[in-house]
């Protein structure tokens, strides 16, 4: 569908169509013609991605906070590698894994793709704003602090809108903070023996944990945060929960009672 022709509107009607999101493409004497989407004032030019992985297009915007946002379309799929197996699991009432052993190979903990990504603001109202309004991005869940009564939205965690189709608890994460930077970005491992082993192997290496390994609260991960060599944070995760339109918003308090039903103690400065 291109174009809806409507006969016989009155000024008033007119000038009502602006409520409806759409700008004036053309004007004549006897036409008015209405166009819908429009560029953003921070958009760069579409790029043909000619060198990168898959191709397609890129478009960046900047939200609020002065971060760039990537726009990609048009990018041919990467071929999908073999899964690991799924275990087998005996429980205390049923134990279907007769005559089978469970062994495993150290070695970093398999990436299965990008699961969410996190930043920290000062901006949290326009942050929220920009990316809910900008984007098919909505509530999962919000965290509140309560000052005389009034309770205040400080953390957001927000799931990308497929309607019915169910996906994961979170794709970003926003929080408040007296400083603006990314807090994190987030990757889905198979299961939780990958990702302990994976946790043994980067203790192995010498690298640095942040926190884990723990259960999150708000989406259920099994979770395990570490440093990279450049100070960037790392997570892996393993166990999410789905979600879809039809799942209520939830609130609740911040802090770290939040975080966490078990795992190490949070640091202090976890979310600064």
């Amino acid at each position: 569908m291109a174009i809806c022709n409507n006969q016989g509107a009155s000024v008033p009607d007119l000038i009502a169509i602006g409520n409806f999101g759409m700008a004036v493409a053309k004007r004549t004497d006897q036409e008015i013609w209405y166009r819908g989407a429009t560029k953003l004032p921070t958009a760069t030019d579409i790029q043909k991605l000619d060198n990168s992985p898959g191709g397609g297009f890129l478009v960046t915007l900047t939200d609020p906070e002065g971060f760039p946002v990537n726009l990609l379309f048009g990018q041919v799929p990467a071929e999908k590698g073999k899964y690991p197996e799924k275990l087998t699991i005996n429980y205390e009432d049923e134990k279907p894994r007769i005559r089978k052993f469970q062994r495993f190979q150290p070695g970093p903990a398999a990436v299965h793709k990008l699961g969410h990504f996190g930043v920290c603001t000062q901006k949290f109202q326009d942050l929220v704003h920009f990316y809910t309004t900008t984007f098919n991005i909505v509530p999962t869940d919000f965290l509140y602090v309560e000052n005389d009564g009034n309770k205040q939205n400080v953390a957001l965690f927000a799931h990308i809108d497929r309607g019915i189709d169910y996906v994961d608890h979170h794709s970003f994460f926003i929080s408040t903070n007296a400083t603006t930077h990314v807090h994190h970005c987030s990757f889905e491992v198979h299961d939780f023996d990958t990702q302990k082993l994976g946790h043994q192997w980067l203790a192995d290496k010498k690298y640095e944990s942040v926190w884990g390994v723990g259960r999150h609260i708000l989406g259920s991960q099994i979770f395990d945060y570490w440093w990279d060599t450049t100070g960037n944070m790392i997570e892996h995760y393993a166990d999410g929960d789905l979600v879809n339109e039809n799942t209520p918003i939830g609130y609740g308090p911040a802090g770290d009672e939040s975080l966490a039903v078990w795992g190490p103690e949070v640091p202090s400065w976890f979310l600064n």
